[in-house]
């Protein structure tokens, strides 16, 4: 199985009574939770790669962390074939969201506690990346 590489961002902000929330997006084909992630661009860094995915998958923009706060491993079906892949995760910090964006018909997006976003995943270690920020905020 060839292996690969992708950049996601995990969209937080804190409400109104200083609890995190983090925002997910559902797949196109699946419809599972996922972070918007995708495939580094060419002549941009992997930070802004992104960014630009949370733009376009979930329509929010705002601070990303300039290293990422971990990764994840899952399988990428890919027409007929499956990649490995790995996936570095950067804390995106909200600072606006938009009513309309470029994917916005083809996903649903919603906020989550960590712990309600480490159930609504499937991946194992990125469901211990947010039990892990969820631990780390108490």
């Amino acid at each position: 199985m060839k292996k690969s590489f992708q950049v996601a961002a995990l969209p937080v902000l804190e409400n109104k009574k200083g609890q995190l929330r983090i925002l997910l997006v559902t797949s196109r084909e699946t419809k599972r939770w996922v972070t918007p992630k995708g495939w580094p661009w060419a002549k941009h860094s992997k930070r802004a790669a992104a960014a630009r995915e949370a733009w376009e998958e979930a329509g929010v923009t705002g601070d990303i962390s300039r290293k990422p706060i971990g990764s994840f491993r899952y399988e990428k079906q890919l027409q007929s074939r499956a990649r490995d892949v790995t996936v570095s995760v950067y804390l995106l910090k909200v600072t606006a969201i938009a009513d309309k964006w470029p994917e916005a018909k083809q996903r649903r997006r919603r906020w989550f506690t960590p712990e309600a976003a480490a159930r609504a995943v499937l991946e194992p270690e990125l469901r211990e990346l947010l039990t892990a920020l969820s631990v780390a905020r108490r």
